[in-house]
């Protein structure tokens, strides 16, 4: 059976799926990301096939059976006893995903599990686990390391025209004084766990997934509840690319999402809108230092630096949930490589309990 990180083919076997079937899907939980994020997405996408929800709330439930011609569960353990299933997605709060995504496994069917993936490691590893054990795919909604914005800095940054990275900031601003379930510690609520978990995740995956130094400060600001809604990350990778990451609903001012600085250029932008300059430093002098009086009492004389300067107005081919959902299809169909796989949220989970007890918080 191939392993959770590798995906599996499945074709008809003693009535199994044939290769060009729709996935056969359960959703669990219809809230704003499970019905606006999986259920909208999946019931116009070919590729798959939703047979049944859960839901505790019955108003959701008929809205589901009516939109999607499926049948609705108000439990999990009603929705897992349907044969047909060969995929549940867990939307649920974020304290209850390990042990829903555990169960659903153990039923031998495949798990997507929204962000973030589990509260602790501890969580992770036995889901991790429980899909190595029944030769399950095991993965989570980590769909923004598809975001086009996001793409571009890894094409610039991969090109080199910035030289080497010595500071990468990256920020989500805004003033916002939210009361829902998540701004609850004991719900899994907090922006480490709602905007961090995407964040945090390409910024790791920037550094490679490694960092040997780390600063955190988690701080309740102007939210109700008890959960986190300031959060400062600073990392240092094990190139000495420096990344700093804000995320906070405590600045009513604007604020860029990307400042990058490099040796021979520095990029800053949106997710909308990137902006970057740099030169080639061929056309330079090389600079030493000089030790005597300096000429005219001055701190050094301006150069003039032959700036070349791009830009890209940042713009999405196709909704990323589509390709998201278009590459977990080509896994569990096709054979193809999983996009997200546990062992690389495992480095995001591991962060973050890693800041939680540096924070204190």
């Amino acid at each position: 059976m191939p392993g959770i990180d590798s995906g599996a083919r499945r074709t008809r076997s003693g009535g199994g799926p044939l290769a060009s079937d729709p996935i056969r899907v359960g959703i669990v939980g219809l809230g704003r990301s499970g019905w606006s994020n999986h259920a909208r997405t999946l019931g116009k996408h070919p590729g798959y096939r939703v047979v049944a929800v859960a839901d505790g709330v019955a108003e959701r439930r008929a809205e589901a059976e009516q939109v999607l011609g499926c049948r609705a569960h108000a439990d999990v353990a009603e929705l897992l006893q349907e044969q047909e299933l060969e995929l549940v997605i867990v939307c649920t709060p974020s304290f209850t995903h390990a042990d829903i995504a555990t169960a659903a496994l153990r039923t031998g069917r495949h798990v997507l599990v929204e962000k973030p993936m589990a509260a602790s490691v501890a969580e992770v590893d036995r889901m991790t686990a429980a899909a190595r054990e029944a030769g399950r795919v095991l993965t989570v909604f980590q769909n923004r390391r598809l975001d086009p914005d996001f793409l571009k800095v890894q094409e610039i940054l991969g090109s080199g025209v910035l030289g080497p990275v010595h500071l990468i900031r990256m920020g989500r601003h805004g003033y916002q004084r939210r009361s829902d379930w998540q701004t609850l510690r004991r719900m899994g609520g907090g922006q480490l766990n709602n905007w961090g978990a995407h964040v945090l995740d390409q910024g790791l995956l920037l550094l490679d997934g490694e960092y040997s130094d780390i600063f955190a400060d988690l701080q309740h600001t102007v939210s109700a509840g008890d959960a986190e809604d300031h959060v400062k990350v600073v990392l240092r990778g094990r190139s000495g690319t420096v990344l700093d990451v804000e995320i906070t609903s405590a600045y009513a001012y604007p604020a860029p999402d990307w400042q990058i600085m490099g040796k021979y250029g520095s990029l800053t932008g949106t997710t909308g809108h990137l902006e970057w300059k740099y030169y080639d430093p061929s056309a330079l002098p090389e600079l030493t230092a000089d030790d005597g009086p300096a000429a005219g009492r001055s701190y050094g004389r301006r150069e003039d630096i032959p700036w070349q300067i791009e830009a890209a107005d940042i713009k999405a081919a196709e909704d990323i949930t589509v390709t998201y959902y278009n590459r977990l299809y080509a896994t569990l169909r096709e054979g193809a490589p999983l996009l997200v796989t546990p062992g690389s949220v495992r480095k995001q989970i591991a962060l973050f309990d890693d800041i939680r007890n540096r924070s204190g918080f």
